[in-house]
């Protein structure tokens, strides 16, 4: 089926937004539930299953592992399908390997210097994971966790409940956690994620998703011709340990600015010392909207190759832009062939790094009666 125009961000009912085109006619798909498969076990015997979606366009594989993006597949300008989403095609290698391949990531997403952090006068020590910080979790994290899956079909929608229960005091976080997440594709082809959490004691949270993209496909090559935009003013530059140092800096006169569409390559082997200490991007974004009620429009990746698009609309007030510095050709994915560095790039929608620590940072904390909610929507396009 040939897509020549998607729908801008859009379209979620329960985000209240109204649905709207590229010019054409956008098109759906009728909802049909989400197929399910075994895709492996892991080595105590428990089963780990794959779930396949598809509406709108857009086709995805989800793993019961880590709540993992396995596969997404989005048309070209000529309506040609390819996998924008680096991963492995074997559970093994996500168990043992995984540099966070499209993963859920949790409890708290990005770094804590040193994994340590008071809250009401009480202070938590974390599990350390990379060199003296905590990040995306500790060794442990929703990442590398089985979680339940409920399909559903509603209207037009298909998509994915996920559960996952974090007992307290797993990974060093304080209180019992209970997580939602639910992957959704409207019948447009937006893929929409929608978190929740409840805590039964005071704690900090801060969820993602971590998938690597390629929009000229998995396994194509370097991603240094993808044209990025930002709406951000400034971003959060880091230590050595790619902690926050507080500073809210301007992106203004640096690489790091990205206001305006530009190729990535263009300035990431400029000689700026927080590119040389990071290897390349990085680095929290401090969005010009700040939190919002509902998702807005954020970041708008495009390669020129295929034409693929992706935009991305989300309530948080951060988006951590990784441009694949640490792949250093030792993994190799379904293409049968090996990533190194820049072959895919993350942007992943979040509250800032360290925020535990960084008292001007927005809070990440989260208590008893509240509900953590966030939404980002990815909108594809060609």
């Amino acid at each position: 089926m040939e897509l020549n125009r998607r729908t801008v961000i859009a379209g979620a009912a329960a985000a209240g937004i109204a649905a709207t085109t590229l010019g054409g006619t956008a098109h759906a798909t009728g909802g049909r539930k989400p197929v399910k498969t075994l895709f492996g076990k892991l080595a105590d015997g428990t089963k780990v299953y794959s779930w396949s979606l598809e509406n709108g366009g857009t086709r995805l594989k989800v793993l019961s592992w880590g709540g993992v993006v396995q596969s997404l597949e989005i048309p070209d300008r000529r309506g040609r399908y390819a996998n924008v989403s680096a991963g492995f095609d074997n559970l093994e290698d996500y168990v043992a390997k995984t540099p966070y391949f499209g993963a859920l990531i949790g409890r708290y997403g990005n770094r804590i210097g040193k994994g340590k952090f008071t809250l009401d006068g009480k202070n938590y020590q974390l599990s350390v994971n990379d060199g003296e910080q905590s990040l995306h979790g500790g060794t442990q994290g929703f990442d590398k966790r089985v979680w339940d899956v409920e399909p559903f079909v509603k209207g037009s929608d298909v998509g994915l409940h996920l559960y996952y229960t974090s007992v307290d005091g797993e990974m060093g976080y304080p209180g019992t956690l209970k997580t939602k997440v639910t992957y959704t594709l409207t019948r447009h082809g937006e893929w929409r994620i929608d978190y929740e959490a409840t805590t039964d004691k005071a704690t900090v949270v801060n969820l993602t998703s971590h998938v690597y993209f390629n929009l000229a496909g998995e396994g194509s090559g370097t991603i240094e011709e993808h044209e990025l935009q930002i709406a951000a003013s400034r971003y959060t530059p880091t230590d050595a340990g790619l902690i926050p140092t507080g500073e809210l800096a301007k992106v203004a006169g640096t690489p790091f600015d990205f206001r305006k569409a530009k190729p990535i390559g263009r300035d990431i082997r400029v000689s700026h010392p927080q590119l040389v200490t990071a290897k390349g991007f990085d680095h929290n974004w401090v969005l010009d909207k700040g939190i919002t009620a509902r998702p807005e429009h954020v970041a708008t990746l495009r390669d020129p190759s295929s034409g693929r698009t992706m935009k991305i609309a989300t309530n948080e007030p951060g988006l951590q832009f990784y441009s694949g510095n640490f792949l250093d050709g030792t993994l190799t994915g379904p293409s049968g062939r090996t990533y190194r560095q820049g072959d895919a790039l993350c942007l992943e929608t979040q509250h800032f790094p360290d925020s535990p620590n960084k008292p001007k940072f927005p809070s990440t904390v989260l208590r008893p009666g509240q509900t953590y909610r966030t939404t980002t929507i990815h909108t594809f396009g060609c």
